[in-house]
């Protein structure tokens, strides 16, 4: 029986067929690799608010502790947005009629809620939860950066899966005394291993279960 095709059809084919199987290969790892972009995570990003609040001047020059705003981090999963009346406590007094604090003077006076942005803003899968991070030993600057130092809040970390599990896997390398946690200028010692791993102890971090799903995906 006379051939129909050439033969060249043959290769064409099997070109066709491992392109396919090519660029469904990239897209499926492009999917899984997405996240760790840092345009797509926006790490390095600074979060645009209301108001332009600076931690660089309120934490590092002035010296406020993370807590006087923050005042249910140490107690809830939600470290807390500081309501009107904290930030009126000195700013009744100083800065009275700085154009940039007219939406605090306006939520004060309407007794009206300021609508902050959200800097980090995890998937409703995740189950998070700071006052535990703190009574174990993480500090705010493991994951929030050097949060002294800006002038504006921008994202430092991704915070997605790989990045927590890291931690997660690995506390000693993160873990100090719980009396720095807000310590924004703490720097790990050159023992920290095996302090990390003294503290992991005393603080009853159970290593083996944290990477169990059911820690952070209830």
């Amino acid at each position: 029986m006379a051939q129909v095709f050439h033969r060249s059809i043959n290769w064409l084919a099997r070109f066709s067929i491992i392109a396919v199987i090519a660029v469904v290969g990239l897209l499926f790892g492009i999917l899984l690799n997405i996240n760790r972009i840092d345009y797509v995570s926006e790490v390095g990003v600074a979060i645009d608010q209301p108001v332009p609040f600076s931690h660089k001047h309120h934490v590092e020059a002035i010296g406020i502790d993370c807590r006087y705003c923050h005042t249910s981090v140490e107690e809830s999963a939600f470290a807390g947005i500081p309501p009107t009346e904290t930030c009126m406590t000195c700013h009744s007094l100083v800065w009275t009629e700085a154009p940039p604090l007219e939406p605090i003077r306006a939520s004060w006076r309407d007794e009206t809620n300021i609508e902050w942005n959200r800097v980090h803003d995890l998937p409703d899968f995740v189950y998070f939860r700071h006052n535990i991070h703190i009574a174990k030993g993480i500090g705010c600057t493991s994951c929030h950066g050097a949060i002294n130092e800006m002038p504006l809040v921008k994202i430092e970390n991704a915070l997605n899966m790989e990045w927590c599990l890291d931690c997660h896997r690995n506390p000693e390398q993160y873990i100090r005394p719980r009396e720095s946690v807000f310590d924004v200028h703490w720097t790990p010692p050159a023992d920290q291993e095996a302090q990390g791993l003294r503290l992991v102890e005393e603080y009853d971090v159970r290593v083996s279960q944290l990477t169990d799903c059911s820690v952070c995906h209830l």
